[in-house]
């Protein structure tokens, strides 16, 4: 059955997710009300260094993995440090905001391509890859969206879009919602996540029958011995070769440096800790509760057909599907034969659909910035 693979191999997925407990600092409030959302555009962008990445084409500019983690650099937020990598020549800027136990890394296959006409910001989500994982964080999607708010006004500091994969875009919906200062430009999604785990998606009879099987998983998880076991076994090479291999459609993208991308943080301080809170906390606000909120915001959503994890039959896929009759600002495409992860999947695909859609956004106004 295709719910209990997704909800079985999303679980094991996780090796190197991460979580935050409230901290002093901006709060998210999810009021019914909708937010009003700023056009404020700035001006030219610093200019950043372009680590060396190749010519022009999509597969010459893909710089690897190892490059891209020797460009970052490391941001403080709330006393912790924060992995991100800054590439371009100065154009409007783009964050690239990954999914489960990913990193910046996994935007291999699209840093280079967008970096030729975009300043291109990816960043570490809090307990992921570079990023801290404190002890005891208790990990949650509104955290997640605080940080990419505060990084948009402290980093970046002009109207940026968002490009978020999985639960990467849904923090960025989270995000994109409760930003009323011209900090969001535009909104990308890639087969977004409906909550931080499967618990989120209750209207999905697939996982009604397995909320069982799930709430057993949570009891199991918060005992230490059985975690730690459970955790070796995901971080073993084979198995997570098996786990990528069935969510990607493209088979030959799954290669070494994909598993060590997702391998790689697992066996950092504090993963373990990150893995366990993400897996049992709370899934977190709803895009479709949310997308309603961002009828005023330039919107694209790219879909993976084959994706087990938020299939387009499930309740998240079905509302994401028929959302661009609902509201006119969403451009949705769907992307045959693809997985969870369309970027490194098909980047061809989602660069065929993002260059254009990016260049027909309204240009940049010079002399303005966002309000911050």
């Amino acid at each position: 059955m295709a719910a209990l693979a997704a909800a079985h191999h999303r679980l094991r997925l996780y090796s190197s997710s991460a979580a935050a407990a409230p901290t002093p600092g901006r709060r998210l409030r999810f009021s019914p009300r909708p937010s009003s959302h700023g056009r404020s555009i700035s001006g030219p962008a610093a200019r950043v260094p372009t680590p060396a990445s190749g010519g022009g084409t999509s597969s010459a500019a893909a710089p690897p993995a190892a490059e891209l983690r020797r460009g970052c650099t490391t941001w403080t937020w709330r006393g912790m440090r924060v992995n991100y990598l800054a590439m371009g020549q100065g154009g409007p800027p783009v964050l690239l905001v990954h999914g489960f136990g990913a990193s910046v890394a996994h935007w291999r296959r699209n840093i280079g391509v967008l970096s030729e006409s975009y300043t291109v910001y990816a960043i570490d989500l809090l307990g992921f890859g570079a990023s801290d994982k404190p002890p005891g964080f208790s990990y949650t999607m509104e955290t997640w969206a605080e940080l990419i708010l505060d990084f948009l006004e402290e980093v970046v500091k002009r109207p940026t879009v968002l490009v978020g994969n999985s639960v990467g875009s849904l923090a960025c919906v989270i995000a994109a919602s409760e930003s009323n200062r011209g900090l969001v430009r535009g909104l990308v999604l890639l087969n977004c996540a409906g909550g931080m785990n499967n618990k989120a998606i209750v209207d999905d009879w697939r996982i009604k029958l397995l909320l069982p099987l799930l709430w057993l998983i949570d009891f199991l998880l918060k005992q230490r011995p059985i975690a730690s076991a459970l955790f070796e076994r995901v971080k073993g090479r084979d198995n997570l070769k098996d786990i990528l291999l069935s969510v990607y459609g493209n088979k030959d993208a799954v290669d070494d440096e994909l598993v060590e991308i997702i391998r790689g943080p697992a066996d950092t301080e504090g993963a373990l800790d990150a893995f366990v809170s993400t897996v049992t906390g709370p899934p977190g606000p709803s895009p479709i509760a949310l997308m309603p909120r961002l009828a005023d915001m330039p919107v694209l959503v790219l879909w993976g057909d084959r994706d087990p994890f938020t299939p387009i039959d499930g309740p998240v896929g079905k509302f994401f599907s028929k959302l661009p009759s609902e509201l006119p600002n969403v451009t949705l495409h769907m992307l045959e034969g693809v997985g969870h992860c369309p970027h490194d999947d098909r980047p061809d695909l989602v660069h065929e659909r993002l260059l254009p859609w990016l260049d027909g956004l309204p240009p940049l106004v010079a002399g303005a910035a966002a309000v911050v």
